[in-house]
């Protein structure tokens, strides 16, 4: 069976190691990127092609996957001037593999049904390492028709897919994960932090509190930072404080208020205003190791 044609915008660390993983599995790509350096080693690695525009790269493509930042910049790609929806194929796949806020997926999603085409909103979990070796959790969601369209070529990029439902509930699924892993990392380097203030050593408090219930890969993360100096958490945050900003406006969407949310998301806010947004998000223990009242 010939394998789809896959368009792929959007090839920064996480992008560009899922394009290099559908390349040595045999896939053509047709791709774009701000960044020249990394679209040339895509096509150093043959069986891919630049598009000059969304559109021009939708119409060559049988499935279009996005790697992007934000929701607004997956709308400007998809709306936009030469757009995604001016060029995207009927019977063709759009994946959304960022983190995006679940009413713009919707509103994707009909907007190209309305041409015939389907949506996927997947984003994702685990590492780029994780990506080259096409090992990523992927939570995906969408019409089970096309998530059954699109599974063979999900499953050569995710060891574990995640079928969840109706189109959002992948994003709103991975911000309420985030939501979760974030406050935990605030949470706990706010506990180091206080522990120093308090003259309390801050590697017997893990002793103590990895020994309970509150033992998790995030308190090794923290602690790894506050208590060995060593920042291995690859998620910054910036990306923290964009992912609980888009948290809340889901929760504004469904009618209700994050309270603990909008504590973790204050905390973030003021980490970035600092200066420490490129930062990643254990590092936030340096923001309120320094914190006054």
């Amino acid at each position: 069976m010939t394998k789809p044609v896959i368009g792929f915008i959007g090839l920064g660390l996480m992008g560009g190691n899922m394009v290099e993983n559908l390349q040595k599995r045999g896939f053509e790509l047709v791709v774009m990127d701000l960044n020249k350096d990394a679209v040339a080693a895509v096509l150093a690695r043959g069986n891919a092609r630049e598009a000059a525009s969304p559109k021009e790269l939708a119409e060559a493509s049988d499935i279009v996957m996005l790697c992007l930042t934000t929701s607004e910049v997956v709308e400007k790609v998809v709306y936009g001037d030469n757009g995604i929806l001016a060029g995207i194929k009927e019977g063709a796949v759009l994946i959304d593999y960022g983190t995006s806020i679940p009413a713009s997926t919707r509103k994707i999603g009909a907007d190209l049904a309305a041409k015939g085409a389907g949506m996927i909103d997947a984003p994702l979990g685990r590492t780029p390492a994780h990506a080259k070796d096409g090992l990523l959790n992927i939570m995906a969601a969408g019409d089970k028709a096309t998530f059954d369209k699109v599974k063979p070529v999900l499953d050569e990029q995710g060891e574990n897919v995640f079928y969840l439902g109706a189109l959002g509930a992948g994003h709103t699924t991975k911000l309420i994960n985030n939501f979760m892993g974030m406050t935990t990392v605030c949470t706990m380097s706010q506990a180091f932090a206080v522990a120093d203030r308090a003259g309390v050593d801050r590697q017997q408090l893990y002793d103590i509190m990895s020994t309970g219930p509150s033992n998790s890969p995030f308190m090794k993360f923290c602690k790894h930072y506050a208590v060995d100096g060593v920042s291995d958490l690859g998620f910054s945050i910036n990306n923290a404080n964009k992912d609980l900003g888009y948290f809340l406006k889901m929760a504004e969407d469904l009618g209700t208020r994050a309270e603990i949310a909008e504590g973790t998301s204050h905390n973030l806010q003021a980490a970035v205003a600092a200066g420490m947004g490129d930062g990643n998000v254990p590092e936030i223990f340096d923001y309120f190791l320094t914190l006054e009242k």
